[in-house]
């Protein structure tokens, strides 16, 4: 009976102890899974503040880059009819989607930046060679025969009328010095010495005219291949001129009735006298071919 006794007990014993055992491990089961949740938890801390940092570090970049933006807008605005800006836009365009896709890298947006600043001063370098083109004058003295006083002159009327950055030289080349001045595709002006002689109105008219022909050059693809060119101004330069000068507050009607190139003689002139050409319709044309983009030819 003793022994059976002890044998009970011992029995007793050993399914407790196995109890035990097996809470212990789902104890240790649970603080196990509790760790990892805790792993994971605090993983997923780490990665939010992360993604967080990034996401402002790309965010704060971004006014820099809006700032880079508008300014190759300015530069592209004034290259209009000067530079073929297609490509550069097309760049400017593929780095504003790059910024607005990226969320997390700002070296991302850095790049984009100084890729789109890159464009602006490419813009800028290319006005600039076009620009220095214009300017460019033949060579030599910008007068000779006319004189200090008789260059000043002329070179005052030109100004008045808008070309303070357009170049002047005094040539008897115009159309074999059958013309009193005339434009050249690059950018400046010749005139016959006789014209300092000319009336201030006169001059004003001429100079306004031979401006409005290198206005014209800065565009004349777009020009030419324009349906309001041939129909309103029957695809003649001097016409348009005339008409251009009139707008710019110059009327041919200002040198008087001579027959006086350059621009029509007074009696074809006279159509764009009061700020219309034969349509009636001139002037809001002449403005926005003006505006148009194109290729410059030579007129000498």
């Amino acid at each position: 009976m003793l022994s059976a006794g002890m044998l009970a007990r011992a029995e007793s014993l050993e399914q407790q102890r196995a109890s035990a055992v097996a809470e212990l491990d789902l104890l240790t089961l649970q603080y196990h899974e509790a760790g990892q949740r805790t792993d994971y938890l605090e993983g997923s801390v780490e990665r939010a503040e992360a993604d967080v940092a990034d996401r402002a570090s790309v965010l704060a970049l971004r006014p820099a880059f809006v700032a880079e933006i508008t300014a190759l807008a300015a530069a592209l605005e004034r290259a209009k009819g000067m530079v073929d800006t297609a490509a550069h836009r097309a760049a400017a365009l593929s780095a504003q989607q790059t910024v607005l896709d990226e969320k997390a890298d700002p070296a991302t947006v850095k790049a984009a930046t100084a890729t789109v600043h890159a464009l602006t001063e490419k813009v800028g370098s290319e006005v600039a060679s076009v620009q220095a083109a214009q300017s460019s004058g033949p060579g030599g003295p910008a007068w000779s025969s006319s004189g200090p006083g008789g260059y000043a002159r002329v070179r005052a009327a030109l100004d008045l009328v808008g070309g303070g950055g357009v170049g002047l030289y005094e040539s008897a080349s115009c159309a074999g010095g059958n013309a009193p001045a005339c434009a050249n595709s690059n950018g400046y002006i010749k005139y016959r010495a006789d014209i300092v002689n000319w009336s201030s109105g006169r001059l004003n008219w001429a100079m306004a005219h031979e401006l409005a022909h290198i206005y014209q050059f800065r565009v004349w693809g777009a020009l030419t291949s324009s349906g309001a060119y041939g129909s309103l101004f029957g695809a003649d330069p001097e016409f348009l001129a005339n008409c251009m000068a009139v707008v710019r507050g110059f009327p041919a009607r200002s040198a008087a009735t001579e027959n006086s190139r350059p621009g029509l003689p007074a009696s074809g002139s006279a159509r764009c006298a009061d700020g219309r050409g034969a349509s009636g319709q001139a002037t809001g044309v002449v403005v926005s071919i003006a505006a148009l983009n194109g290729r410059r030819m030579t007129r000498q």
